[in-house]
């Protein structure tokens, strides 16, 4: 056997409705269905669907910061710096605090969905990775 991509990720939330508000609305993910069996929602990113989010219920307890799980999810927005600023103005305008992070390879922005689950944007700043591998290992503040 051999994976050839990786094919979705799916997130547990407590409201669907809310986080379909954050998910499309915020950061503009293509809503493609719901279930109807299950509150979920599907978004994609040009495959049949790429991201969804299943509701469990606003009594679920929140993500722990020390515990075994998903630890963010991460989207590319890009290949420029100037994206990335585009971005998190678009952010600090939502009210959404982010934390910029220099990966060499990757420029990013962390933050949390309105369940705490965390989520990066992130440009490509460089391909060394091809030839250094561990490279991607890097992380430093980013001034933007």
């Amino acid at each position: 056997m051999q994976i050839e991509s990786l094919g979705h990720v799916v997130i547990k939330v407590r409201d669907v409705k809310r986080s379909e508000a954050f998910y499309n609305g915020v950061l503009g993910l293509p809503i493609v269905a719901r279930s109807t069996r299950s509150p979920m929602t599907f978004f994609s990113l040009g495959d049949h669907h790429d991201f969804a989010i299943a509701g469990l219920g606003d009594d679920a307890e929140s993500p722990g910061g020390n515990t075994v799980g998903l630890a963010h999810v991460a989207f590319k927005i890009g290949d420029t710096l100037d994206e990335l600023k585009d971005a998190k103005r678009h952010l600090d305008e939502a009210g959404i605090p982010c934390a910029p992070v220099d990966h060499e390879v990757t420029k990013s922005l962390y933050f949390a969905d309105p369940d705490g689950n965390q989520v990066e944007l992130y440009v490509d700043a460089s391909d060394v990775w091809k030839r250094e591998p561990q490279r991607v290992a890097q992380a430093s503040k980013l001034e933007i």
